[in-house]
């Protein structure tokens, strides 16, 4: 048991790091949006273009990364949506219980499942190197990767998840499991 808890906080201490490091792009996505506005209003007035097509697709990545990134970090965090008008009620016992099971048989084949239909798609957008459409566009192979690479880190997480629950369910704590 300490061997896969040992597991488990190692994919925690992952998700952690990433989760931070998207609070970072979440600002940065944030500048880069006032600047967008700013630019455009700035540009109109003095007569020159201070923003730019890349500008804007920058921040649609941003927010991509965003989103993607933050999808294991709010599961490590217990954050995601969860539909509990038994679950609040239950032993906390029975709630691991329900988790562990909701992990296995849902999130992770899910997820697997996601990242073999878009396997495709992804190798297919870097095979053609695909760019935006729009004149001064970025390209999208890239941020079409961290599609899996989120994926993964989800099923990660859910795998820390799982054996957290598992844990818990047999009626030790975590940091007691840790101990032993």
């Amino acid at each position: 048991m300490r061997r896969l808890l040992r597991i488990s906080r190692a994919i925690d201490t992952l998700n952690e790091w990433v989760g931070r490091l998207t609070y970072g792009l979440v600002l940065l996505m944030v500048l880069v949006g006032v600047w967008n506005v700013l630019g455009r209003y700035i540009g109109r007035f003095v007569g020159q273009n201070l923003t730019s097509n890349a500008l804007i697709e920058i921040q649609w990545y941003l927010f991509d990364l965003v989103f993607l990134l933050g999808g294991a970090y709010a599961l490590k965090h217990n954050e995601h949506v969860r539909v509990d008008i038994f679950y609040k009620d239950w032993h906390p016992r029975r709630q691991a219980l329900v988790n562990f099971i909701g992990t296995i048989i849902f999130l992770i084949p899910f997820c697997g499942l996601l990242v073999y239909f878009s396997w495709g798609n992804i190798l297919n957008s870097w095979k053609i190197l695909e760019m935006s459409p729009d004149p001064d566009g970025l390209p999208r192979y890239p941020i079409k990767s961290f599609i899996i690479v989120s994926l993964v880190l989800l099923i990660l997480q859910g795998i820390s998840e799982a054996i957290k629950n598992w844990v818990a369910h047999l009626g030790s704590d975590t940091n007691e499991g840790e101990q032993q």
